[in-house]
This record gives structure tokens, C-alpha cells and sequence, in this order.
């Protein structure tokens, strides 16, 4: 129990003062499912101590959001309380620091007809959107954990009993965060710094194209002309260097909007709005998703695909070893935070403006012209596997090795 709390204090430290870096007499907001309550009282109280002006916690609780999807009328499913999403935005506009706490229930919506759970989806990523683009533009710092819950562990662990399930989650998660090294700081400080040195040789490459090829997948995916890897740590317009994801193992970028051919095939289930999506195909033609299926909640990825018209283009994509902490771990954890620094993966939906030189500046039509895709939805899925290989493909057609068996070349 002493290591567990020694553990814990180290996690919500490294959250505080290393993934979102909270700076003096700023205000935090932390959006957090009402079991990590214990967790979130920890965190407001290191986020004091890093001088933080006000600690504001946005409460949630997917039961609720259950019910509510059961049983509300359709006419209020495309409803989004405008308060929550103006308060949120003046929040960011003001220059708070954002951390979410993920700790999904991919069960709790099984019951529930995916149409109404899209309903409501789109009817929060519409009134959200001025909010999100603080994010996606790295105007605010922000975070996203993840914390153990009864039901997340019994997804991850469903042989063990419930004390035990938990106990085995908290151990992978202080593994794979670096909690458990002697100096967390000094561990991340390092993992920075090798997955930069990944970020500043792709750069160098300037590479016009990659080719994925695994079993399923045969893929070409052109990167947007002005494109820029980034990997762990972003830096906001005021020039706070922040974490955005704990875990991560990924170096990222944007793909041109029109430029995507071929098929792909997921490797690991996505969690999707509380439901589950697994053994799925995508093939795309200029760009767009042109035909899709999925053993496992076919309707939920339809509904997805559907969306908006950018919801069927890719917004991102991201190279991450088969030989990472995560994926050596040899769990599938049900929780995209985890599984996409498990495996190489992409992105459907939206581009983040700051993936693209002097992207954060540019007008809509400037970004639209340099590849950007604009979607209410950004949605990451897993496609890496060890059996998987990956070309750069340079402006004169040479091709250069980037990963073989799933790994740097």
C-alpha cells in the first residue's frame, strides 16, 4: 500500500507538472468520470501547488449518459447544453490548462441503438468545435490520463477478480508511464528525446509518400506538402512546452486530404463511444473511404464514417514501434490512449493544424489548400503488427526503408 500511494503521488505529479505543465496563477479544468474521484482530488491539489489560480472539475458519468441515451427524445439527443461548451471555450480563450481523465466503458452502450449514441455525438463535437480548436491548435495546454476503473479492468483482466484486476491495471499503467522509475522527470526527459531524434530524421527525409504493407493491408498514404512529424511534447502560442498524452510512444503527422489509396485493415479493436468496432477494412480512393466493414459493429463504424463528409478522410497519421513498452506488454487495453502507442495508426477525421508548417497561422482556406481535412471527428485506430513494413517513397520515386517487422529500420 505505500509503494502503491508512493506510485500514485509520482503519477499525479508527472501529470501535473510534466504532461500539462501548469504554470503559475493558472487556472486547470480537469474533465473527469466521477469514479476517479480520489485520483482528481489528488491532482487538484498538486496543480495548487504548482501555483495554479483556480482547480475547475467538470464532472461526468457514463451511466448517466446511458440513461440519458436510452431514454431522452431524439429531439433532445441533437441537443448540446450551449452553457457547458461556451464555458469551456471561455475558459480556453482565457488561457486555462486542460486535463481529461479517460477511463472508457466500451460495454455500457451495447444496448443502446448506435443512431441515437451518433445523434448525440455529433450534436457535442458541433457545439464543442470553437472549444476544440484551442486544442487542436495547441492554443492551451492539455492532457489526457487515464485512471483504472472497476469496469475498464474487467475488460483488460476479465479472469481475475475485481481487487485484482485493479491492482494489475494500476501496475501496467505506473509501468508504461515511467512512474515506476527511480526519477519519472528525468525518465520522461529521455523518452522525449529519443522520440525526437525519430521526429527530426523524418523531417529531414521530407518523404512525398509512405507505403504500409501487412497482411490486409496494402496502403499509400501522401503527406500533406508542407507536413512536420511532432512526437511527445508540443509547445502552445505562449510558449508552454506541454505532454498532451500519457502514455505516448508515437511520432505523428498530416496526411494531404486526396491523397490516401488502397486498403488497410485494423489490428486492434477500437472503443468508440462506448462501443466496440474490431476486425474492420477501410479502402480509400483520393482520399476517401470508399468501402468499409467490420466483424464486430459494423452499424457503429457506419454511423462514424457518416458523420461528416471529413469523417471518411484521414487526418493523421502515427509510427509507433511493435517493440514499445505497450505493445510488449502483450494487453489489448480497450483504451485508444493506450493501444495506438501499441502500434502504428491513423486517424480518421480532423487534422491538427500544428502538424503542418506555419499550419496554426493559416486561414481555413490556406489550410484547405495545404492538405488539411476538417471533420467533427478525430478517431484513431491501430493498423501496426509485427509482421508490418513501411517505405518512404521521396519526390523522384526512390524508396527508402522506415520500419521492417514492425519496427525502425
Amino acid at each position: 500500500m505505500e509503494s502503491f500511494e508512493h506510485y500514485l503521488d509520482q503519477y499525479a505529479e508527472l501529470a501535473i507538472r510534466v504532461g500539462l505543465n501548469v504554470q503559475k496563477d493558472q487556472t486547470v479544468v480537469i474533465t473527469t468520470p466521477i469514479a476517479c474521484a480520489d485520483f482528481v482530488r489528488k491532482l487538484t491539489k498538486k496543480a495548487y501547488e504548482a501555483g495554479a489560480k483556480d482547480v475547475v472539475i467538470d464532472w461526468d458519468d457514463d451511466e448517466v449518459k446511458a440513461l440519458r441515451l436510452k431514454n431522452a427524445s431524439e429531439d433532445t439527443l441533437k441537443t448540446y447544453p450551449m452553457w457547458r461548451a461556451t464555458g469551456m471555450e471561455e475558459m480556453a480563450k482565457d488561457g486555462a490548462a486542460f486535463l481529461s481523465i479517460y477511463a472508457p466503458n466500451s460495454d455500457l452502450f451495447k444496448e443502446v441503438a448506435p443512431e441515437r449514441v451518433a445523434m448525440s455525438s455529433k450534436a457535442a463535437a458541433t457545439a464543442r468545435a470553437g472549444f476544440l480548436s484551442y486544442m487542436r491548435n495547441n492554443k492551451v495546454n492539455w492532457l489526457m490520463v487515464s485512471y483504472p476503473t472497476a469496469e475498464w479492468s474487467a475488460k483488460v483482466f476479465p479472469n481475475l477478480s475485481e481487487s485484482e484486476r485493479i491492482t494489475q491495471l494500476w501496475e501496467q499503467i505506473f509501468k508504461l508511464t515511467r512512474v515506476d522509475k527511480a526519477d519519472p522527470v528525468a525518465a520522461w526527459k529521455e523518452h522525449i528525446a529519443t522520440l525526437t531524434a525519430k521526429q527530426n530524421m523524418l523531417n529531414n527525409q521530407k518523404f512525398k509518400q509512405l507505403h504500409f504493407q501487412s497482411p490486409g493491408t496494402d496502403l499509400y498514404i501522401e503527406l500533406a506538402p508542407k507536413h512536420q512529424w511532432v512526437a511527445a511534447g508540443s509547445e502552445t502560442e505562449s510558449g508552454i512546452f506541454f505532454v498532451p498524452n500519457i502514455p505516448t510512444e508515437e511520432v505523428f503527422t498530416m496526411p494531404a486530404r486526396n491523397g490516401t489509396n488502397g486498403t488497410v485493415r485494423s489490428t486492434l479493436p477500437l472503443s468508440y463511444q462506448g462501443s466496440l468496432i474490431d476486425g474492420f477494412s477501410l479502402t480509400f480512393k483520393d482520399g476517401r473511404v470508399v468501402e468499409a466493414t467490420a466483424e464486430v459493429g459494423q452499424e457503429v463504424l457506419n454511423n462514424m464514417l457518416n458523420m461528416d463528409e471529413g469523417a471518411r478522410y484521414l487526418g493523421e497519421v502515427a509510427l509507433v514501434p511493435y517493440d514499445s513498452p505497450i505493445s510488449q506488454s502483450g494487453l489489448i487495453y480497450y483504451n485508444t490512449l493506450f493501444d495506438e502507442n501499441a502500434s502504428c495508426h491513423v486517424a480518421l477525421g480532423n487534422s491538427y493544424p500544428f502538424t503542418i508548417e506555419g499550419g496554426t497561422t493559416m486561414s481555413a482556406e490556406e489550410l484547405e489548400a495545404n492538405g488539411y481535412n476538417k471533420s467533427l471527428i478525430h478517431v484513431d485506430f491501430m493498423i501496426g503488427s509485427k509482421d508490418m513494413a513501411i517505405d518512404g517513397i521521396l519526390a523522384d520515386g526512390t524508396r527508402e526503408p522506415i520500419f521492417r517487422n514492425g519496427n525502425w529500420a
